[in-house]
């Protein structure tokens, strides 16, 4: 570990439960814009899966994110985590602005081309978590895998309701 030599086990526990924080701001942000009735009159892809799956799956991956975060801090350097940080902050704000376009202002068709963007952003944060920690970037990968499901159902959201 080349970014916390000699540190206590306390200041990882900080660490660790700060990257799971950061992880979990667009979860805090996006909680605001709820589906509703709107939601519930679009015409859905049948693979749409029941409304108590979202935050378990969320939550699930906001973990994992987080965790995949604190590996790649504790195996860099300042200097070596700054590109890393950056793609981070930037999905960071995409997931977050995602549930904004879509729930809050029911742009269904931004959202679409939004998500696309945030896709990309997470490709480039697994491989900029992996050039330090090959683990933490496969730890993006269920994150990635969601992603393009959710890219999917607002795809056929967006056509079934053009």
């Amino acid at each position: 570990m080349t970014g916390l030599p000699n540190v206590s086990p306390f200041r990882h526990a900080t660490l660790l439960v700060g990257c799971l924080v950061a992880s979990f701001a667009p979860g805090m942000f996006g909680v605001r814009f709820q589906p509703g009735d709107w939601y519930a009159q679009l015409a859905k892809s049948p693979l749409t899966p029941p409304g108590w799956v979202f935050p378990i799956a969320w939550s699930a991956l906001y973990i994992t994110i987080g965790v995949a975060l604190y590996i790649m801090w504790v195996h860099t350097s300042w200097r070596e985590r700054r590109i890393p940080l950056a793609v981070f902050a930037i999905q960071l704000v995409l997931n977050g602005a995602w549930s904004w376009l879509f729930f809050g202002r029911h742009a269904v068709g931004a959202a679409l081309l939004e998500i696309g963007v945030l896709w990309i952003s997470i490709v480039a944060m697994a491989f900029a978590f992996a050039r330090h920690s090959r683990f933490a970037g496969k730890l993006l990968l269920p994150y990635l895998a969601w992603v393009s499901f959710a890219t999917y159902l607002n795809f056929e959201i967006w056509r079934a309701n053009a």
